[in-house]
């Protein structure tokens, strides 16, 4: 798939990543009280780190269309993956009761480590060739 294709569709996911912390931000906060406190503390937490992903994955995506940069496609496609396999997972597992669910959260946790590791990384590049170093 064309990387113009794949980023449209990431911004697609922002949108509705961002929407989705919101909205059940909001439920957690006000509705999901009558939930035990483990559970308010893994829903707050897979909140927390969808709505800081799916700034960072806009951030990468906006670097992106300045700067074509494959890496920065990877570095996208990882925070997608993290919100997916971390968030995802702590909800499947709150909602549904599915405790084998939850072994996804790390490799949520390692794809948002790598997004960040590819973010910096192309980063570096990017303003080392502006300044011609």
């Amino acid at each position: 798939m064309h990387t113009d294709k794949i980023m449209r569709l990431l911004v697609l996911f922002v949108g509705i990543s961002g929407c989705f912390s919101v909205l059940f931000g909001a439920w957690v906060a006000h509705g999901g009280q009558s939930l035990p406190i483990a559970l308010q503390e893994r829903l707050s937490t897979a909140l927390q780190y969808q709505f800081i992903h799916t700034l960072a994955l806009l951030l990468t995506i906006v670097l992106f269309k300045l700067n074509r940069n494959f890496v920065l496609a990877l570095s996208a496609i990882s925070y997608t993956l993290g919100i997916v396999l971390f968030s995802g997972s702590l909800y499947i597992q709150t909602f549904f009761d599915i405790a084998i669910i939850g072994k996804l959260a790390p490799f949520g946790g390692l794809s948002f480590a790598l997004a960040w590791l590819l973010l910096g990384f192309a980063g570096s590049k990017m303003f080392q060739h502006k300044l011609g170093k």
